[in-house]
């Protein structure tokens, strides 16, 4: 029986999920249930859930995790202050000349986007709103457009700085020393958000390179799909264009390169560089325009309210994860894991393979808080690199939430395109960002290197 009970704990989280219930409550209440009729039938020992305090305690003097209300505060900031609109608008007049001018600036732009924000949703929802319209105004494929969209949206899993970096990096880098301890090695080496902010660096401009290579194929095979700018609605590309581009390029471009710089040369931690995003936020915003005491107001309450969330389902997830400890759950999965045929490769395709139908009904934050603790350690133990295994996740599930019928980016922009879009349409329209997904994670699985070689260079 002690066996079936993690199994049960799962599978009963789930169809809470499944019923619409919010996720750390889902979490956390079905654990403690599970708990209290297993204790009632002796199966489970309450001794577990006295280290609850401790593991709050944990969450809030992590100074990891400062990153992320900060890493929040900036990319909301730079929604509200039009720099996705000011940039769709100049990248699409400077690509506007060529035949899939349009695909490449919303790729670029989402790129960028994501460099600042690191949120999907919200990126996949501005870019819709801004560039949808646009793209069907001047005769695009709909299914190109809304593919271009929906993929350039979900580069904010694995283009740093992003959030699903830092929860990932902070819960693997436990892992790593609970499976190094379980090794028997007492000092421990350690793994950074900052080290894995390295490590999607390539991979991440690889996806944004093969993304724009589709688009230029489709050009080439199906100009009609992706026509260009009409030369009569083009400004021409004279002295005050340029002018034009270098304003609205530079300053997000320096803000980028001002995080992400500051953590590659080891000048402030991945904390401290998003501290210099806000801040460059805030001033970009003033630059813009677009500063008042209102705008001010409202991005400090959402700010509020998305850490709040984050925070609560850490909370619960820190409940489930001591009740699946207390059955025994930790032990069953370490004895199937490495008890498969195939040993370490089999291992990783099968978390891999959870882990993308997961992404289906649960949130990145609810599988970095839940999956990841139970899985990563196992592992890591095989002799997997925690930044490799990593950048693996954030792919696989960016790939998860672009996978009809379920995928997040999908219903994002569903929310928000006309009604002319059919849903079948996006579908049609993602699938060969899909494909492109898929060759990047079997590059990756071949070649680790293109994860860790930057953060060996670097760190030597």
């Amino acid at each position: 029986m002690l066996e079936l009970m993690p199994l049960l704990l799962f599978a009963a989280v789930g169809i809470v999920l499944l019923l619409g219930y919010p996720v750390a409550l889902s979490l956390g209440g079905t654990a403690l249930l599970f708990a209290y009729v297993g204790q009632m039938f002796g199966l489970f020992d309450h001794a577990f859930l006295e280290a609850l305090p401790n593991r709050i305690y944990g969450i809030m003097t992590n100074e990891t995790l400062i990153a992320v209300p900060l890493f929040v505060f900036m990319g909301v900031m730079l929604e509200r202050s039009r720099v996705a609109e000011n940039l769709l608008d100049t990248m699409a007049l400077l690509f506007g000349p060529l035949r899939g001018g349009l695909g490449i600036s919303v790729t670029v732009v989402g790129m960028l986007l994501a460099a600042s924000t690191g949120i999907v949703g919200a990126t996949v929802v501005t870019m819709g709103l801004l560039s949808l319209p646009t793209m069907l105004k001047r005769n695009y494929s709909p299914s190109v457009a809304a593919g271009t969209i929906c993929a350039s949206g979900t580069l904010g899993q694995i283009i740093p700085p992003s959030i699903v970096l830092v929860l990932l990096g902070d819960v693997l880098s436990a892992a790593y020393q609970q499976a190094q301890l379980d090794m028997g090695i007492f000092s421990p080496e350690t793994v950074s958000v900052g080290d894995l902010f390295i490590g999607a660096l390539i991979p991440g401009l690889l996806l944004v390179a093969a993304y724009i290579a589709y688009i230029v194929g489709v050009a080439v095979l199906r100009p009609r799909a992706v026509p260009a700018i009409p030369a009569d609605e083009r400004p021409p590309h004279d002295a005050r264009f340029w002018l034009r581009v270098i304003k609205v390029l530079v300053p997000p471009m320096v803000l980028i390169v001002a995080v992400l710089g500051s953590i590659l040369y080891g000048v402030a931690t991945p904390t401290e560089a998003a501290s210099v995003g806000a801040v460059g936020a805030i001033i970009l915003a003033a630059a813009q325009r677009e500063l008042s005491l209102g705008t001010l107001r409202d991005v400090v309450r959402q700010t509020t309210i998305v850490t709040s969330m984050v925070f609560f389902i850490f909370i619960g997830a820190a409940i489930f994860s001591l009740v699946f400890r207390g059955f025994e759950g930790d032990e069953l999965v370490t004895e199937f894991l490495t008890g498969l045929p195939g040993g370490t490769v089999s291992a990783v395709a099968l978390v891999m393979l959870v882990m993308f139908l997961l992404g289906f009904i649960l949130d990145f934050i609810e599988i970095t808080f839940v999956v990841v603790p139970i899985v990563g350690p196992v592992l890591l133990a095989m002799g997997l690199s925690p930044v490799w295994l990593g950048v693996m996740i954030a792919i696989n599930l960016q790939t998860s939430f672009l996978t009809p019928p379920f995928g997040f980016s999908l219903f994002y922009l569903r929310g928000v395109a006309p009604p002319e879009v059919s849903t079948m349409q996006i579908y049609k329209g993602v699938a060969p960002f899909i494909v492109i997904q898929l060759l990047m994670l079997g590059a990756l699985a071949l070649f680790p290197g293109l994860a860790t070689w930057l953060p060996d260079a670097i760190y030597q």
